[in-house]
C-alpha cells in the first residue's frame, strides 16, 4: 500500500509534516493508548496520526478501516462537536468505522476502552 493510498499524493505530503508534529507531541491519553496499539497486542497494525482524505485521525488500522479518536475537552465546546460529527460521517461514507473515547476514558477506564477496540476489530473480521 502506498503511504498516500488513503488520500491523493499532494494532500498527503501537505499533511505529513503536521501529522509528524502531532505524533511527536501526543497528549498523555494518546501516549497511554499508543503503548497498547503499537505493540500489536490486538493482532493488527495501527498507525498514529496518519493522513486520510484530508484528515489526520489519532489512530487508524488501515486493514480493518477502523479509526480511533481521543477527544479532549475542546471537543465539547463551540463548533468542534459539529465538526467532529461531520468528519465522522464523511469517513463513515468512505467505509471507515470511527470510535471515539474521551481522554478520561483512557485515564480511568482503559480496560473498557481496549475491550471496545477489540470488539470492533472482531466484528470487522466477521
Amino acid at each position: 500500500m502506498n503511504r498516500y493510498e488513503t488520500t491523493d499524493a499532494s494532500t498527503y505530503y501537505l499533511l505529513l509534516e503536521h501529522a509528524r508534529r502531532m505524533r511527536n507531541n501526543p497528549t498523555e491519553a494518546e501516549k497511554i493508548l499508543w503503548k497498547y496499539l503499537a505493540s500489536n497486542r490486538m493482532g493488527v497494525h495501527f498507525r498514529q496520526q496518519h493522513p486520510i482524505y484530508g484528515y489526520i485521525p489519532d489512530f487508524v488500522c488501515l486493514k480493518q478501516k477502523l479509526i480511533i479518536e481521543l477527544d479532549g475537552g475542546y471537543h465539547l465546546v463551540g463548533e468542534q462537536p459539529q465538526m467532529d460529527k461531520e468528519r465522522t460521517e464523511w469517513l463513515s461514507k468512505e467505509g471507515y468505522r470511527v470510535i471515539r473515547f474521551t481522554n478520561e476514558d483512557v485515564f480511568n477506564r482503559l480496560d473498557e476502552v481496549l475491550d471496545k477496540i477489540a470488539e470492533e476489530l472482531e466484528n470487522a473480521s466477521k
